[in-house]
């Protein structure tokens, strides 16, 4: 954590229309990399809409590389099934935070970062500047699979004397 910049805390909201995988409904869960760190959520059992409304932290020491995204169905007697995959270019949010935006209004929209075919944007993602804090709102459209997307929100930890990027 020496060379880190700060905490990326990314907190899973829920699924969306997720594709089916199992006879009833699917048993999904949610993996996150950023670069070599790896980390899941729960299993939300018989849901293709799951809520997971769980945190997971990254420690940032190359905002340079993506946010990956992969979401499985949990499987008792074989290996799980891949339900999607996405990955989020997080350096629109890390310029973000480079900014000092102390005094700004609460609920001031600092960015609007658009869908493209060079993302897995569902919508419009509007980076805010809420609670003294940069917050990035975000769906992404899952690669790989008929249907679904995951709901993400992003938020920046400060860590004391930490390295800038």
């Amino acid at each position: 954590m020496e060379d880190a910049a700060g905490l990326l805390r990314a907190r899973v909201v829920r699924g969306v229309n997720l594709a089916k995988r199992d006879a009833g409904d699917s048993d999904a869960y949610v993996v996150l990399c950023l670069g070599d760190q790896k980390m899941k959520t729960n299993v939300r059992n018989n849901s293709l809409n799951p809520d997971w409304n769980e945190d997971l932290t990254f420690c940032v020491s190359d905002p340079t590389q993506p946010l990956k995204l992969e979401v499985y169905d949990k499987d008792t007697f074989t290996v799980d099934d891949k339900m999607g995959d996405a990955e989020l270019d997080i350096q629109p949010f890390m310029d973000a935070i480079k900014e000092d935006w102390e005094g700004l209004r609460d609920g001031t929209i600092i960015q609007t970062v658009n869908p493209s075919s060079q993302n897995c944007l569902a919508s419009d993602s509007r980076i805010i500047w809420k609670n003294d804090m940069v917050t990035q709102d975000i769906a992404l459209r899952l690669r790989n699979v008929e249907t679904g997307e995951v709901e993400l929100q992003l938020l920046w930890v400060k860590i004391p004397r930490a390295l800038d990027f």
